[in-house]
């Protein structure tokens, strides 16, 4: 009781929630704590995302948030209402692989394959970014009217370095996003010999 005798006014700490996550409306209630990342793996059973450090640093729980990438371990489920959640469930079409995905399946882009839900769909928004002429960390000439700048190992290492591989896939990832840019049509250059790259 409050000293004026009336009981203080406690705010609710869950909500009801919409998420569309791959297509899909799912309502539920959920701690305003929850974040997307247990939202997906503890209420609707979308264990493809994982959770790896827990902090935003691993990229393992990366998922598309309106085409975005976000490390779903820091954003809340009360946020991403509304928006257009995409996990790596999601990514295949009509029962049919994604580029991305099947670069990944032929050339090694993995070994144990934790880290993999959260490289293909960051490779998916990398791709995007690139054909819409984001410039990276690495990009030598960022004017607009110069266009996307080649997707070199260089610019594909920079724009994946968010996600880690504690495997060490990383020459493969590099080729599987450079193959997966070559089919979709994005401005790839050839990535660089696997064995030459291994020794640098």
């Amino acid at each position: 009781m409050s000293p004026t005798g009336t009981t203080p006014h406690r705010s609710s700490t869950t909500s009801t929630v919409t998420l569309k996550i791959n297509g899909e409306r799912h309502t539920l209630p959920v701690d305003h704590r929850t974040t997307l990342l247990d939202a997906l793996r503890e209420r609707l059973d979308l264990t493809g995302t994982k959770k790896g450090c827990d902090q935003g640093q691993c990229g393992a729980c990366t998922v598309l948030v309106d085409g975005r990438r976000t490390v779903s371990c820091l954003q809340f489920a009360v946020a991403a209402e509304g928006s257009e959640i995409t996990t790596v469930e999601g990514v295949a079409r009509d029962g049919r692989l994604h580029p991305v995905q099947e670069a990944f399946l032929e050339l090694d882009g993995f070994q144990c394959g934790y880290c993999t839900p959260g490289q293909i769909c960051s490779a998916l928004a990398v791709l995007e970014e690139h054909a819409a002429g984001w410039p990276s960390a690495v990009t030598g000439d960022v004017r607009p009217e110069a266009g996307p700048a080649p997707l070199t190992p260089e610019e594909i290492r920079e724009r994946m370095s968010g996600n880690l591989c504690r495997c060490g896939a990383y020459t493969s990832i590099v080729r599987a996003v450079a193959r997966a840019a070559e089919q979709t049509g994005t401005t790839a250059a050839p990535a660089a010999d696997t064995t030459e790259e291994a020794r640098a």
